[in-house]
């Protein structure tokens, strides 16, 4: 009988711990910090073409899953085809396609090591628009995502994407 109560308070203790451990508030350092990392990323492929930056976000090991593209393993395996595609790109032209994020909707779990925070869990769905012939953007796919970030010393990189649920909700 001991045992069972001894079961008992530590499923209590787990479940009120997890729900002690969840989503942090959108107003916390973490949330706005990694909110502005997602910006920047997104920034710096889309609008930019700051392949640099996108270099010092991502970790070396860095992997990117697909649910249509497939693996990426490397973070030179994943910038290479980005940095040729941002040889031909006209900063004063219109950017052949953007990604937008869906309000509300960026999520941050903070992940812990012997009460350390030593990295973080960050999810939200977004869409993506393209340029059609007549230089209109048209309505894309819209899709969950995934990070995986870690800290090194103060800073955050990116070790881990997971692009899917992908659905076409075209105009």
């Amino acid at each position: 009988m001991i045992n069972i109560l001894k079961a008992l308070v530590y499923i209590i203790v787990a479940f009120f711990t997890s729900l002690a451990m969840g989503q942090v508030a959108t107003d916390s350092e973490l949330h706005q910090q990694l909110a502005q990392k997602d910006s920047l990323l997104f920034n710096a492929a889309f609008n930019t073409c700051n392949t640099s930056l996108l270099e010092d976000l991502f970790t070396e090991d860095f992997e990117f899953y697909h649910d249509k593209g497939g693996l990426t393993e490397g973070r030179d395996a994943f910038l290479n085809p980005m940095k040729e595609n941002c040889t031909n790109w006209d900063p004063k032209g219109m950017q052949p396609s953007k990604r937008i994020l869906i309000a509300n909707s960026l999520e941050v779990f903070p992940l812990y090591k012997n009460g350390v925070l030593y990295g973080a869990i960050q999810h939200g769905i977004h869409r993506f628009e393209s340029l059609d012939n007549d230089k209109v953007y048209q309505k894309g796919d819209i899709a969950k995502f995934t990070h995986v970030w870690v800290k090194d010393n103060s800073e955050w990189n990116l070790k881990r994407e997971l692009s899917y649920d992908h659905q076409y909700k075209g105009n």
